[in-house]
């Protein structure tokens, strides 16, 4: 049973949003807001060791964007990763008539709310990060039946079972993360969406290059960036691009890229920090 490092981070800054979104860059399997701190968590396999992370911070603080920080380190074998995990899950509602419910919780839908039923595990795609909550969303408006999905980074496989249980026809769903891909299998199950939604392990370029209806990449801005050609020669003209994971100073640099390849932004919506570009293929 593989172990988890934990790095308990506290940091004399204004904004923890900023600072978390830098993390990501770090590539952790989570980042947990705790009390005037985060906690990043990292297979022992992909543990970059806290040089990096201190590294980072110290980018961080260069930048302005924090005064100084403490981090801690902790080792868990991974069943007691998940009890922790447990303890800081909640229900989470998405909106008046979408609920998030971790398995573990019990919870009585009301009236014709739509139920995603998530077993959290490693992966990214609790629901409780805003830019989740922001694709979500998004997915609400956007679906209107019948499309063919593309999920990219997929995490526990939540935005793809979300776009079929709204109505999309089928989704296929890949992350490079072995974890992922067992994670996404079982919530596929738990919401009983197995025939529509294929999670895979693997990068875009092993994507097909089939045109989509309705592509979403809830990713770091960096990968985004790197990402654009394989993401814009998948969807079809008039298709749908979702796009998250990012800040407010993020949106310019990402529409400019993605409008060059032949895309219209749509709109910008916004919780917290944090940032949804819909766009359109001309």
């Amino acid at each position: 049973m593989k172990n988890i490092t934990v790095y308990t981070i506290l940091p004399d800054a204004e904004n923890l949003e900023i600072i978390s979104a830098y993390l990501w860059e770090l590539e952790p399997a989570g980042i947990e807001e705790v009390d005037s701190g985060l906690r990043l968590y990292f297979d022992a396999e992909q543990d970059p060791g806290k040089e990096s992370v201190e590294k980072a911070l110290e980018e961080l603080k260069t930048a302005g964007q924090l005064n100084d920080y403490q981090v801690m380190t902790q080792v868990f074998a991974n069943r007691n990763w998940n009890e922790e995990w447990e303890k800081n899950i909640s229900v989470i509602r998405v909106s008046d008539d979408m609920v998030i419910k971790p398995t573990f919780k019990e919870y009585t839908p009301e009236g014709n709310e739509l139920i995603l039923t998530i077993d959290p595990k490693m992966s990214f795609g609790t629901g409780e990060h805003q830019t989740t909550k922001l694709m979500l969303l998004a997915l609400k408006k956007y679906i209107r039946g019948g499309e063919k999905v593309l999920d990219a980074g997929t995490g526990s496989g939540i935005l793809a079972i979300g776009a079929v249980k709204l109505g999309a026809a089928s989704a296929i769903a890949f992350d490079n993360d072995d974890w992922c891909y067992d994670n996404g299998i079982e919530n596929c199950r738990l919401n009983d969406v197995s025939d529509k939604v294929e999670i895979r392990t693997c990068e875009l370029d092993d994507i097909p290059q089939t045109e989509f209806d309705l592509i979403l990449a809830n990713i770091q801005k960096n990968i985004l960036v790197q990402i654009a050609d394989g993401l814009t020669s998948r969807i079809r003209p008039g298709g749908i691009l979702l796009l998250s994971g990012l800040l407010g100073d993020d949106v310019e640099e990402v529409t400019d890229l993605y409008t060059r390849l032949g895309l219209t932004r749509l709109e910008v919506t916004e919780l917290q920090e944090w940032r949804m570009i819909a766009l359109r293929r001309n």
